[in-house]
């Protein structure tokens, strides 16, 4: 049987509801056969499924060992996890550049506003080091947009970049500051600023560079180190199209096409919209690979935010990995 794809407007502001969801499962189901098999393997018969808590989460581990895509096509882009020569790196086959694209653009200004309005500067060593990070490829394209002529990357060169920020500071310019844990905090113990119209943004990462801190030390070190009150964090992922955004104290919220529910350790069915265990993402932008990803991080779910309290144990050690609490 043929399921069509939904016709829904991904990024609508009422996106997910129920009806869409549902859709979505359905052709899925129907279109993705590793996700299938992993439906049928959990005995869920699709039309018994009624609401959102209903569906199965394909397990994220499933990225790295299955070509997770709804039905045969060439993809535009393929997206690669970072990690290290011991693990097996996660893969997202990418049909429609454009759908990330209107993702991570529409998220940003839905929390950010106009791009252009920013100096956009990556402090990412760690990914531009690889190639196919959906990371960079979001921030390179953030830059492009932003059209400022000062926008760019930097590896390790930080004495220039502590002048490019002093010199954006100077001239009152609106900057981003996006960068991996690991180099953030080196390039703040080298070069403490005061920054007051620079938004530094942590990505997350510490890849074996630095000592395991958490998230609140982390911050509070960035914090004093450039004279800001609140470090700001992205959370995506390479098998998620989607990025939900903190604006501090790791209290992330999403954009309306994604959301977070949470799962019992013990048992994947057992789902919830509050609460704490372990996070699972539904993100609409994810149409023809596996919107409903059931990921290894630990959680809690509010009322309008949800916090990453870091991953579970035995879990491989990742780029995006996020820091315990």
């Amino acid at each position: 049987m043929i399921v069509q794809k939904p016709a829904i407007d991904i990024f609508s502001a009422n996106a997910i509801n129920l009806e869409n969801v549902l859709s979505l499962f359905q052709f899925q189901y129907a279109q993705n056969k590793i996700y299938r098999d992993w439906c049928d393997a959990l005995g869920v018969e699709p039309k018994s499924v009624k609401v959102m808590t209903d569906i199965p989460f394909l397990p994220i581990s499933f990225f790295k060992t299955n070509k997770v895509v709804c039905g045969d096509f060439e993809p535009e882009l393929i997206f690669e996890s970072s990690g290290t020569t011991q693990t097996i790196n996660s893969k997202h086959y990418i049909k429609e550049a454009k759908i990330y694209e209107q993702s991570f653009v529409k998220a940003f200004e839905q929390f950010y506003g106009n791009i252009d309005e920013y100096c956009i500067v990556g402090l990412l060593p760690a990914y531009l080091e690889r190639k196919n990070s959906s990371l960079i490829k979001m921030v390179h394209d953030l830059m492009t947009i932003s059209g400022h002529e000062k926008s760019g990357f930097y590896l390790y060169n930080f004495e220039e970049l502590a002048q490019l920020l002093a010199d954006l500071e100077h001239k009152k310019q609106k900057t981003l500051l996006l960068g991996v844990t690991f180099a953030l905090l080196d390039f703040a113990d080298q070069h403490p600023l005061q920054l007051k119209n620079t938004i530094v943004m942590d990505t997350g990462g510490m890849k074996g560079r630095r000592k395991e801190l958490t998230r609140a030390e982390t911050h509070h070190m960035l914090g004093r180190s450039f004279g800001v009150e609140k470090i700001h964090s992205e959370y995506g992922m390479t098998e998620l199209l989607s990025q939900a955004y903190s604006k501090g104290d790791g209290r992330y919220k999403c954009p309306p096409w994604m959301k977070v529910l949470v799962r019992d350790e013990t048992d994947p069915l057992s789902i919830s919209d509050r609460g704490k265990g372990l996070l699972n993402i539904v993100d609409l932008a994810n149409i023809y690979s596996c919107s409903f990803i059931a990921t290894e991080d630990v959680g809690i779910i509010e009322k309008d935010y949800f916090e990453v309290w870091g991953r579970l144990d035995n879990s491989d050690i990742r780029g995006c990995s996020l820091l315990v609490v």
